[in-house]
């Protein structure tokens, strides 16, 4: 049976995204190592109740790390010490009797603050929006190896496709850059053959969007893939940026009065 634990909490809250934020701090003393981190943060939150204050938002969902809605930066660090982990994945058996622990919410321009440790990534959506489909009729769907690629182009598209959206990248760079995230919505049909028509124009519209939104750039810090709860390579970054070179070039050769080359 696991001794509970005593843990120090500096809890980040603010009433709304235009409000002044502070640091509040919160003791437990009866925290099981075999809660997770969100587990932690309910109990906390049924004390505060019982308290008559107001609970701590955060967000959260699955529960199971695939939703990607659970983002919260830890002693300094997106979803806390553990690689490879996202908050919801982590527990507090990482910590130890005693120890205070910093919680804040993501940091970036692009991700406004809603309440407390919650922030506004619709942002991502509208990067997705503006490119990260396929509207060409490819076909309807046949047999898993009616279409033959290239085990190199599906093992990459498929761990592209594992970034769940959750902005740890961002809130890891020191330039709140999103190139992590866009290069994997870009890479991971760009890898398909199903990708191929919209190739081109799907690089422009989503790093225009990402630009838009006012995500920094990015000069290779790696702190993103560090912080990436699914291990996303930089590779998709230097990938992105390659198909945006072709993108500007292939533009350029279809100006009107100019000879393709």
């Amino acid at each position: 049976m696991s001794k509970p634990m005593r843990i120090t909490l500096n809890v980040w809250r603010q009433t709304g995204p235009k409000d002044p934020g502070q640091f509040e701090r919160h003791e437990l003393t009866d925290v099981d190592e075999h809660m997770s981190f969100l587990e932690m943060l309910d109990v906390l939150n049924e004390k505060l109740l019982g308290e008559g204050k107001d609970p701590i938002a955060f967000d959260h969902d699955c529960r199971e790390g695939i939703c990607g809605m659970c983002g919260i930066v830890i002693n300094g660090r997106p979803h806390g010490p553990r690689e490879a982990t996202t908050t919801c994945q982590l527990h507090m058996r990482t910590f130890s009797d005693g120890d205070e622990i910093t919680i804040e919410p993501w940091r970036a321009n692009a991700f406004p603050v809603v309440k407390d440790l919650v922030v506004d990534r619709t942002s991502f959506d509208r990067v997705v929006q503006a490119g990260g489909y396929v509207s060409v009729r490819a076909g309807s769907p046949g047999d898993a190896n009616e279409i033959p690629i290239p085990k190199k182009d599906a093992d990459a598209a498929m761990d592209a496709a594992q970034c769940i959206g959750c902005g740890a990248c961002v809130a890891a760079c020191p330039n709140a850059s999103a190139a992590l995230f866009v290069g994997a919505k870009v890479s991971h049909l760009g890898l398909l053959p199903q990708g191929q028509a919209e190739r081109f124009d799907r690089v422009r519209k989503m790093v225009a969007q990402m630009d838009l939104e006012g995500f920094g750039h990015c000069t290779n810090h790696f702190e993103c893939m560090a912080a990436c709860p699914k291990e996303i390579s930089v590779d998709f970054i230097a990938r992105m940026n390659r198909d945006m070179l072709s993108a500007m070039v292939k533009e350029k050769d279809t100006v009107p009065g100019r000879k393709p080359r």
